[in-house]
């Protein structure tokens, strides 16, 4: 059975040589490149994690808002519904009828 594996080809050149030299700068530069890299992804990550953070946190400030305000709308229905039963207002058929919008501007005309 064959095995899978890659060949690394290795270029023997004299120590001190320009081609060495070469190498070695080309290989610093990509560590330095890489280096550089890996800092940015990571800077890239650490501004996401905090956007998240600071839009999880208004997410939850909404939801409790949103709930504030169902409460209070609930709150208000309540008011208004017990309001309704004892309002003169809304008993009267002649306030009622003159509360449309028909006959008050037959009223301003």
């Amino acid at each position: 059975m064959a095995s899978l594996h890659t060949t690394r080809f290795v270029f023997l050149t004299e120590p001190g040589s320009e081609d060495e030299d070469r190498t070695l700068k080309r290989r610093e530069k990509n560590r330095v490149a890489a280096q550089k890299s890996r800092k940015r992804q990571t800077q890239r990550a650490d501004l996401l994690h905090e956007a998240c953070e600071l839009l999880e946190q208004r997410n939850r400030k909404l939801r409790r808002e949103v709930d504030s305000l169902h409460e209070e709308q609930r709150m208000l229905s309540e008011t208004l519904g017990a309001h309704e039963r004892f309002c003169p207002i809304m008993h009267c058929s002649f306030a009622s009828s003159s509360l449309q919008p028909d006959t008050m501007e037959a009223r301003s005309v």
